[in-house]
């Protein structure tokens, strides 16, 4: 991929220097001259090499786009380059390349934006509404809650989930599975105590994303959501997400910045927080939604066993790896608004040391997928665990 990015670039200056100091031409015209040969060199390359399993690659399947997108940032190139060249009084082919280089960097801004709006929409006009049949699971709902330390107030948040759906219990099964991620205290006795119909235990702390990982491959659901142990979005929330899986969305996803959504007491520290990781997002999202890391996501049972295989990511950054997938896999996406206050809503995040390790994760999510790691994984190899990262089941009923 770097090469597809090299060697283009580097022949856009090759050509430039040769037309006007060899040759003697008029800037503008030598500059818009290697400009196409290289961008020609660059469609054909990405056509011929790129991985086309990557949705980042689906710009070269409309060349009207391509050609649209070039043209644009080829007039920016050629208008920086006069203007950086004669407005310094460069006369020599180094400051020519110098010049070059500016405007190169000008364009490459326009390419870039111009590109994600493409991809943004291709995306989004990719994700039709699924109308088939819910499939692969033995209940109706299945609700993954992860719990770090939660034993004084895991049982009243099991009461409220059974209380919200307890009409669901009745007309085609609900299944409640906490994943204790390595507590220190009874979370995971409480759990069983307060009628959990399945506790799965990791045999230490290994973040939200592993946790969630466990809960939903243990699931057995038609549809398949998460939420905090705190109930930071309460009950009601969860039949939101059921409702519009069942009617035909493959994944559906709160977000707190829709219009409708109502957010109380939130700190300034986590709305900073929140902003850094949203923006940071698109760094591996096309569409990136404008909330990734809400805390209440459902899924059709079948794809959230799937995506969830493929995972790798045990901290923060898992939501925004789940989304990729999505992207890759051209998945019908909803947004829905929620309510939700913050005040008494706990956290154990640092702002630097977390954004510095989602930064990380979000590097290897880039790099797996561009290996085509995603690709090869599968339900039986549902992804790495550490030597002490073992983890038990206890059923609480049939």
């Amino acid at each position: 991929m770097a090469a597809l990015a090299v060697v283009p670039t580097a022949l856009d200056v090759a050509l430039l220097v040769l037309f006007r100091q060899s040759f003697g031409w008029p800037l503008i015209v030598a500059d818009a001259v290697s400009i196409t040969a290289a961008s020609t060199l660059s469609f054909a390359l990405h056509r011929s090499s790129a991985l086309r399993s990557s949705p980042y690659s689906r710009w070269v399947q409309t060349p009207n786009a391509f050609v649209l997108v070039a043209v644009v940032a080829g007039a920016v190139d050629v208008v920086v380059l006069r203007l950086a060249f004669t407005g310094a009084g460069f006369t020599t082919a180094a400051g020519l390349v110098v010049a070059k280089i500016i405007a190169i960097a000008a364009s490459l801004v326009v390419r870039i934006i111009g590109y994600r709006s493409i991809l943004s929409e291709l995306v989004h006009r990719d994700r039709p509404v699924d109308p088939r049949p819910l499939e692969g699971g033995s209940r109706r709902f299945s609700v993954v809650v992860p719990a770090y330390r939660e034993a004084q107030r895991i049982g009243a948040s099991i009461a409220a989930i059974s209380a919200e759906l307890d009409d669901v219990a009745d007309d085609g099964g609900l299944e409640i599975i906490v994943v204790d991620d390595g507590s220190s205290d009874d979370t995971a006795d409480a759990a069983l105590e307060a009628g959990a119909d399945q506790v799965v235990v990791l045999a230490q702390n290994r973040g939200k994303g592993a946790a969630v990982r466990a809960g939903v491959l243990a699931s057995t659901g038609r549809v398949v959501a998460f939420t905090d142990a705190d109930l930071a979005y309460d009950p009601p929330h969860l039949r939101r997400l059921l409702e519009a899986v069942e009617e035909g969305w493959d994944v559906a996803i709160g977000n707190r910045r829709l219009p409708d959504s109502v957010v109380e007491r939130s700190s300034p520290l986590r709305r900073l927080g929140t902003s850094v990781v949203n923006r940071l997002s698109g760094a591996v999202l096309l569409a990136a939604p404008t909330d990734t890391q809400c805390g209440l996501k459902g899924f059709r049972g079948d794809v959230a066993r799937d995506l969830f295989a493929r995972t790798t990511v045990d901290g923060f950054a898992f939501d925004i790896e789940v989304l990729h997938l999505t992207e890759r896999a051209q998945l019908s996406l909803r947004e829905i608004p929620v309510t939700l206050d913050e005040s008494g809503a706990s956290s154990t995040v640092s702002i630097a040391r977390d954004v510095i390790r989602l930064v990380a994760d979000m590097v290897r999510i880039r790099v797996r997928s561009s290996r085509g790691a995603y690709d090869r994984r599968s339900l039986s190899d549902p992804g790495p665990s550490s030597p002490t990262g073992r983890s038990s089941r206890r059923t609480a009923r049939p």
